[in-house]
């Protein structure tokens, strides 16, 4: 290369060129103060000498100091150029003031101050660092500082010297008070555990603190209890005791961690009375068993933690009397403690619902044993359960209690309470039903029959102010008097103890009040009985039949018809017809059944036999349709045993016209069995002839069977023809289904030779259509061929009545449209054509 010196006014060479430089340099002097000419020409330059380099970076600067990309470019230059090298080589002081020249200009610009400060922390120059970062802050807007603290808090976190870390925290969070919980983070990292507590004390009071670490408010004070009481003697600025007590007010439903919280914080200070106190206090305070878990196990372990180092303790320094005292007393505290559990969840589950009875009388059980405490948990149960909030039976509280001083043997205690109880405003008029119930009871076990009586007698007596049963604007002491309950013990009382006309008074008044039941009417009715006053027996039914509606009088009515004719049997025979007509009136289906028959028995044994029939009759039509068969059959028994077997033809034939089909085929088997026993045999056949249009050959091939043996025993060959014809028509008439037709011929045509449709499953070819069709006319030919030809000779038995039937309408069908029944002839005609035969 040709280098050309220019001498400087000093001697010494100032700018070496080459030859490919100059027409850079003519542009430059053309254009100075062109950042582009000065940038193609330190491009240009990029892979020359680092000085050389340099020097045009500081002639373009030297024109051009407000230049932004050029410092920018050159600084970055500067510092690549020292990078690898040690911090101790004096290059890297150059750069540096290379960059304090530069903020001369530039100190405006975030970007050369991180980098600066970036290159200052990269030489471990510690102060120099901290004093440039406060420049940068100091220089730049507001609005810039977020980009300069992250590296300073993080240039600070790094430093062995927590005091400066700590100070340049606290400017920070005065402009981002918003991640105090990244400084309380670092404070912990370093045990400032004071500072940290008080900082986060602080975000956990302000209600408009928003955590970046999605936090709640109660992570937060949770963090803030564990931190304070797993270091007592660390963090001494705040009131641990008044900051955990102001949480139990403010998050109710976490009361078991920041109770076992306070006591931990006492169990780490050493004061271990403290510690016990918070525990006794808390199983005493808290309501729910969640809670109340927490803390008894924490207590527990806490007790268990003191014994074992009290047994530590004693074997590293031997043993004495006090100390055997001392272990002896808390092996006995922590034995109370286990003891007393039960009680203290009782009282929990108390303090949750004071109101619960249940839970009152499992305290009582756990008291078994104290008469005393039983004696006060029963006082404080009555005097704090409210029974219109009550959960459970309030009035069995106040009966234990008077139970509990009558197992002791104190009758006049538990008659005061029993007195105490019946004067409660209870929620229902049952409960104080109870009470005076339990009263009389116990009255009765210590046999003191009067006064049990006068109890009862008290109970029911009318208050002056009268209300209804169920209007609960009035107390319940104003309607006792119409609770069934104290009638019905004070109606046995008085059957039991009293006199004749006193128990008749209570029915009467029973009944009077309207609050009768069917048994109460009853069992009035079978104390008169007892004493001989049946027609007041009979007339206590029927005040009972004028009380009740079906179905509830059926019972009543079954009792007064029977004891009626137990009592008169035939003697007033028209007055027991008037009465079961008056049942029979109204009477539903489902119960008129046993009415019925207890109707016809008595026809049958006192009345006429025509009466008893005509009950049977109107019986199979008023019952339930699942009891008409049952009834059918009854009526044919009982009309077999009392007119005969042809009596019952007619009974036959209306049962089957009524009944289902399932049923109707039983009838119509019997009945064909009973005229063939009769001889009747074209009867017989007249009846299978019609059941057939009801039987499925498929379905019901037992009743086919039984023709077909009926047939080979007094039929011929006509006869059995006819049965296979009808059979087929009948199965004709049920296979009226296309697809289930089709999938039958098709499985007999195609049964020994396939067609081409086995190739293609799912489609029907011509040939297999021609095929179903021969198959349709080969059946129509058949069965014409079937039909019977009439004979001028009759081989056994005269068939021929059957066709003759069809002639007349006696018995018809069509293979075009078969009827699913065929009409019987009348009894008389049918009687006349055979007579004529």
């Amino acid at each position: 290369f040709l280098l050309d010196e220019m001498p400087s006014l000093n001697g010494k060479p100032d700018v070496m060129f080459e030859d490919d430089d100059l027409p850079y340099e003519e542009e430059i002097i053309r254009n100075p103060y062109s950042v582009k000419c000065w940038m193609r020409y330190i491009e240009f330059k990029q892979s020359g000498q680092k000085s050389i380099l340099n020097m045009i970076y500081e002639r373009a600067l030297k024109e051009l100091p407000g230049s932004y990309k050029l410092w920018y470019n050159y600084l970055r230059e500067r510092r690549k150029q020292v990078k690898g090298k040690g911090i101790t080589e004096p290059g890297y002081e150059e750069v540096n003031n290379c960059h304090e020249r530069a903020l001369v200009f530039m100190h405006k610009m975030p970007r050369i101050w991180l980098d600066y400060c970036q290159f200052l922390v990269s030489q471990c120059k510690i102060t120099r660092s901290r004093q440039t970062f406060d420049r940068a802050l100091r220089a730049l807007p507001v609005t810039q500082h977020p980009r300069v603290w992250p590296l300073y808090l993080r240039f600070v976190r790094n430093l062995p010297l927590p005091e400066t870390a700590i100070r340049v925290y606290r400017r920070y969070l005065k402009l981002s008070p918003e991640n105090a919980e990244e400084y309380i983070d670092y404070l912990r990292s370093v045990g400032r555990l004071d500072e940290a507590a008080v900082r986060l004390a602080a975000i956990v009071n302000d209600e408009s603190f928003v955590s970046k670490e999605g936090k709640s408010n109660y992570q937060l004070w949770h963090e803030l209890c564990d931190l304070i009481s797993q270091n007592p003697d660390k963090v001494t600025s705040l009131n641990v005791g008044a900051i955990i007590r102001g949480g139990l007010t403010r998050f109710t439903d976490q009361l078991g961690k920041l109770w076992c919280s306070l006591a931990d914080y006492y169990i780490r200070s050493g004061h271990f009375e403290k510690a016990r106190d918070v525990y006794e206090e808390a199983i005493l305070t808290v309501v729910t068993v969640r809670d109340f878990t927490q803390v008894f196990d924490s207590y527990a372990q806490f007790e268990e933690s003191m014994i074992a180092a009290k047994m530590e303790t004693t074997a590293e320094m031997g043993q004495d009397e006090d100390d055997d005292i001392d272990l002896e007393l808390r092996l006995a505290r922590f034995e109370q403690l286990i003891a007393r559990r039960p009680l203290l969840l009782n009282s929990v589950l108390l303090r949750q619902n004071p109101h619960n009875v249940h839970e009152w009388h499992k305290r009582v059980k756990l008291y078994d044993g104290n008469p005393r405490q039983i004696i006060n948990t029963y006082t404080e149960a009555v005097q704090t359960v409210d029974p219109m909030k009550a959960t459970g039976k309030p009035h069995s509280l106040w009966v234990s209690f008077a139970k509990f001083y009558e197992e002791n043997e104190q009758l006049d205690d538990a008659r005061t309470i029993f007195e105490k109880a019946t004067k409660v405003n209870y929620k229902q008029v049952d409960d104080l039903a109870a009470v005076w119930c339990e009263y009389g009871e116990m009255e009765l076990r210590h046999e003191n029959y009067e006064q049990a009586l006068r109890i009862l007698r008290k109970a029911t007596a009318i208050p002056s102010k009268k209300a209804e049963y169920f209007d609960v604007s009035e107390p319940v002491q104003n309607r006792v008097y119409k609770s069934l309950k104290v009638w019905s013990m004070l109606a046995d009382l008085e059957e039991s103890l009293g006199t004749f006309q006193s128990t008749k008074a209570v029915y009467d008044r029973i009944i009077d009040l309207r609050i009768a039941t069917p048994q109460i009417i009853i069992n009035y009715a079978m104390f008169l009985e007892e004493h001989n006053y049946f027609e007041e027996s009979f007339k206590a039914y029927e005040r009972g039949i004028a009380l009740f509606r079906w179905p509830n009088v059926y019972d009543i009515w079954n009792t007064y018809l029977t004891k009626f004719i137990d009592r008169y049997g035939g003697k007033k025979l028209e007055r027991a017809r008037d009465l079961f007509e008056q049942a029979l009136d109204g009477c539903p289906a489902k119960f008129a059944k046993t009415i019925y028959l207890l109707y016809a028995k008595l026809e049958e044994g006192y009345g006429l036999a025509r009466h008893a029939m005509a009950v049977y009759e109107r019986a199979t039509q008023a019952v339930e349709s699942e009891e008409r068969h049952h009834m059918f059959n009854i009526y044919i028994k009982r009309a077999a045993e009392i007119y005969g077997v042809t009596y019952t033809r007619a009974i036959y034939q209306k049962a089957i016209e009524v009944l289902p089909d399932e049923h109707s085929r039983d009838m119509c088997q019997r009945f064909a069995d009973m005229e063939s026993k009769l001889g009747e045999i074209d009867r017989a056949r007249a009846i299978y002839s019609y059941c057939s249009q009801i039987c499925d050959p498929r379905v019901t091939a037992n009743f086919w069977q039984t023709w077909k043996e009926f047939e080979i025993r007094h039929g011929n060959e006509d006869t059995i023809r006819e049965m296979l014809r009808i059979k087929r028509s009948v199965q004709a008439t049920y296979n009226t289904q296309v697809n289930f037709m089709s999938s039958q011929m098709l499985k007999a045509t195609t049964s020994s030779t396939g067609t081409v449709s086995d190739l293609a499953p799912g489609q029907m070819g011509i040939d297999d259509m021609k095929m179903l069709e021969q198959k349709a006319q080969q059946l129509a030919a058949e069965a014409e061929q079937d039909k019977p030809k009439l004979k001028e000779k009759i081989l056994f038995v005269r068939s021929a009545v059957l066709d003759r039937g069809r002639q007349n309408g006696g018995l018809f069908w069509s293979a075009d449209f078969p009827p699913r029944r065929v009409h019987l002839f009348p009894p008389r005609l049918l009687d006349e054509q055979l007579d004529s035969r």
